[in-house]
């Protein structure tokens, strides 16, 4: 009898991403189908390069029995063949993006540090095809343009060390077959049912009516789209920072005409030159730049951070700190 297809495809995509001989792999593991396939098979395709596999379960403290659960996802790991295992405790704060950013915001701190810690030089992540696809539907909802629309990167850096989301070409339901073919039982996170969380609404509610309308495969659709615009925009995003670069003068920017030679690269100059002064990326919109951009000389623009832009003369765009309410 042959390799289960699910299997074969899983191995296959962790294959092409593991470190080199004697190197360690960090495998972030939550007990569910897609972290569970990701870990069975690094471990598989581990042995034959001697890489040393670390699994690693993060524990967000915000459902009941999290602890518990945390142990037995220790131990399931442990059966799983990986070479050590870790387990973190963090503290998730909502901030102004709300409990999935502050929950992904700790999340990723806390494996940056581990992997440093244990001397990874790759964070392996379970992300699916569908994950990507539910991703781009909540940036198009949310109007975010490009940026949000180009979906997860297949890597990106973590605090110095490489991540990796071998799985955006697989589906979930791929990873649960395969989970299945191994033996392997997952936990479904209640987490993920709760409508109170716009994602899990995508993914059970926007989702099937996608399907049901517009026939099959939507998902690899949106993530399809997603690839396109992450080509498209890195080229953009290159040439922005060049053009930054160019225009930058102490305390903002002086872009000369090109606001009126590149309106696209423009708007990305004022955003990354927002941002460097301090303004909050995840919350400086787009109605933000375009206020930025048709300022008046002397308008003030509070931007989220606690910065304020302002234009001064025909084209100096400068930046300074917002003045608390106990300054005004």
């Amino acid at each position: 009898m042959g390799l289960d297809p699910a299997v074969a495809a899983v191995r296959s995509a962790v294959r092409g991403v593991l470190p080199g001989p004697g190197e360690v792999a960090l495998v972030a593991c939550s007990g569910g189908a897609d972290s569970l396939a990701l870990l069975a098979a690094t471990v598989f395709e581990a042995r034959r390069d001697a890489v040393r596999v670390v699994g690693a379960v993060v524990d967000h403290g915000l459902q009941a029995g999290s602890a518990e659960h945390t142990a037995r996802v220790v131990e399931q790991m442990a059966g799983l063949g990986v070479d050590e295992t870790a387990t973190i405790r963090v503290t998730v704060d909502p901030g102004p993006g709300g409990i999935e950013a502050g929950a992904r915001e700790a999340r990723y701190a806390a494996l940056g540090q581990l992997a440093e810690h244990v001397g990874a030089g790759t964070v392996l992540l379970g992300h699916t095809l569908d994950d990507q696809a539910e991703t781009v539907l909540l940036g198009l909802a949310r109007g975010s343009g490009g940026r949000s629309l180009q979906g997860m990167r297949r890597s990106f850096d973590l605090d110095g060390v490489r991540a990796v989301r071998p799985l955006l070409g697989l589906t979930r339901q791929q990873t649960e077959a395969a989970c299945t073919a191994e033996g392997i039982t997952w936990w479904d996170d209640p987490q993920n049912e709760d409508r109170a969380f716009t994602r899990s609404r995508i993914r059970h509610t926007v989702m099937p009516v996608l399907e049901r309308e517009l026939g099959p495969g939507v998902a690899q659709a949106l993530a399809r789209t997603a690839d396109q615009l992450r080509t498209d925009m890195g080229d953009l995003e290159e040439r922005a920072l060049g053009a930054l670069d160019e225009a930058r003068i102490e305390g903002g920017i002086d872009p000369g005409d090109l606001e009126c030679t590149s309106p696209a690269v423009f708007g990305r100059v004022l955003r990354m030159a927002a941002v460097e002064a301090g303004a909050i990326a995840s919350e400086l919109t787009f109605e933000h730049v375009q206020a930025i951009r048709s300022a008046r000389p002397g308008k003030e623009i509070r931007l989220p951070g606690h910065v304020t832009a302002y234009r001064e003369g025909e084209w100096r765009i400068l930046f300074k700190p917002t003045p608390s309410l106990s300054d005004e």
